[in-house]
């Protein structure tokens, strides 16, 4: 059961409302995080900010979804996680290769080496050695897809938080979606 209401347009008050009046002018609905996300346009501008950036990013979407699997496999956010398999799916990526996510792996080194440095960011970024990036850019990522990763993770830790925070979980009528859901 939710524990904070969704609001609309109607029901925001001031920047929120200008914020979730734009977004059902430009896609018509929105998702439920959002929508909740309205009780402070803080955090639903900083969410947006961020999604909108990290469509920008370099690592490879397939990548990137395994990586919020992994995180969001810890975190425990089920919304997310459900939304982050259906992505990797309808990319192609494979289920085995999904399942490994959730165990925060890959079959294939380089991705797993990204995962690893993933699961750092989120549990301990102190324990990132010099050795590991050098590793990474061995692997073929660019410093900036490495810097991507902390975007990646980030992005994670606000959406499956503010998901766990407010109650939001799957099922119950609940939408999820890309930067305007889950």
């Amino acid at each position: 059961m939710p524990r904070l209401p969704r609001l609309t347009p109607d029901t925001a008050v001031g920047a929120s409302r200008d914020l979730l009046a734009d977004l059902v002018s430009r896609h018509g609905q929105i998702g439920d995080m959002v929508s909740t996300m309205a009780h402070s346009p803080a955090v639903l501008g900083g969410y947006l900010q961020l999604s909108r950036a990290m469509g920008r990013a370099k690592l490879d979407r397939k990548i990137s979804e395994r990586i919020s699997i992994a995180v969001q496999a810890l975190q425990g956010c089920k919304l997310c996680l459900d939304a982050h398999v259906s992505a990797a799916r309808a990319m192609g990526v494979d289920e085995d290769e999904i399942e490994r996510a959730h165990a925060g792996t890959s079959a294939d080194p380089a991705i797993a080496a990204i995962i690893t440095l993933a699961l750092q960011i989120y549990r301990e970024p102190t324990s990132i050695t010099d050795e590991q990036v050098i590793a990474l850019r061995a692997h073929g990522y660019s410093d900036r897809a490495i810097a991507d990763v902390v975007g990646v993770v980030a992005l994670n830790i606000l959406t499956g938080a503010f998901n766990l925070l407010a109650g939001l979980t799957p099922g119950a009528g609940l939408t999820a979606g890309s930067d305007t859901g889950a």
